[in-house]
């Protein structure tokens, strides 16, 4: 099990975060009528327990949303899983590499299945502080798609949704029969998700949440961790949650901070300094929210050390 996002700490709001579930490595657990799931044995800092690979479909073809990691014991385990029925679609949330590297190899092997994923982001210079979830520059899927798309298969609907915000080219995944979504890092019922600069973006998540509250599903399915089935006031609260933290950013500002240097050791005084580099960069997606809404300015282009001042 790994230890949760810097940013999931209490901003004054109460957010019942799922931290137990049943699971067991490579197990094909059914999470629903059209729903299976097995996991992979990659814990960590952003992938909780591990990356969970969805098997979608009520009958002999499937699709696969999120193959994971390239491991060997978890294609291995879903090829397992899949048994007979045949893979019709492979779907990738986004192209960090707990979600995206196994897709290759899985479709070779279920035979040349076609992997549908967003367009890979610019990559020239993108990661200012690596991630243990940063991109996987070798990926490129066979069909690209962009949000508004309908993929459908035998006995499932799927509804491709934009979700920008931890990735710039994150998507996620309606089903319509079950009115559930595949939320990918988007949403996660163990911990808020990092939206990490400069291809993460918080005008973007911001956006992209309030358009998945809007849409009133009856269940949500992250990539790492349990269930979401309280959707309504666990969404409520993780928006409650970045307007709190954004309220405590414009608190240091007015306390006299100028820096994220100074900044994160007051907001993030409980959590680990090797987590840090991460609170860091979101606490900077706040403040290029912050200065695209008028709020604040820089003397830098939007960078970890920057000098940031509120607008009067």
């Amino acid at each position: 099990m790994g230890v949760s996002n810097p940013d999931r700490l209490s901003t004054g709001q109460t957010m019942q975060f799922i931290k137990s579930f049943d699971f067991s490595y490579g197990r094909n657990d059914r999470v629903s009528a059209r729903v299976e799931r097995v996991i992979a044995n990659n814990p960590g800092p952003f992938t909780f327990t591990g990356t969970g690979t969805y098997i979608v479909g009520a009958g002999g073809a499937v699709a696969v949303i999120d193959p994971g990691p390239a491991d060997e014991a978890h294609l291995s385990a879903l090829l397992a899983a899949i048994g007979d029925r045949t893979v019709s679609h492979i779907l990738v949330t986004h192209t960090h590499s707990d979600h995206a590297p196994l897709s290759k190899a899985l479709a070779a092997a279920c035979g040349g299945v076609p992997i549908y994923a967003a367009q890979p982001p610019m990559r020239d210079g993108l990661e200012a502080v690596r991630l243990d979830e940063h991109d996987d520059e070798d990926f490129q899927p066979d069909v690209i798609i962009s949000g508004g798309e309908v993929i459908e298969g035998d006995g499932w609907t799927i509804e491709v949704m934009a979700t920008p915000g931890h990735a710039s080219n994150h998507l996620a995944f309606v089903l319509r029969e079950e009115n559930g979504l595949f939320s990918g890092d988007h949403i996660m019922g163990w911990s808020t998700t990092i939206v990490a600069p400069p291809d993460g973006d918080m005008s973007d998540y911001m956006a992209s949440l309030e358009a998945v509250m809007a849409r009133g599903f009856d269940v949500i399915w992250p990539t790492h961790g349990a269930p979401i089935t309280d959707v309504e006031p666990f969404l409520k609260g993780y928006h409650a949650h970045r307007t709190g933290r954004e309220a405590q950013v414009l608190e240091r500002l007015e306390a006299g901070d100028t820096t994220i240097a100074q900044m994160v050791p007051v907001l993030y005084a409980v959590v680990s300094q090797t987590l840090w580099p991460a609170a860091s960069l979101s606490v900077l997606s706040h403040l290029i929210k912050l200065a695209r809404d008028g709020r604040v300015t820089t003397d830098d282009e939007y960078s970890l050390s920057g000098h940031w001042h509120l607008i009067s």
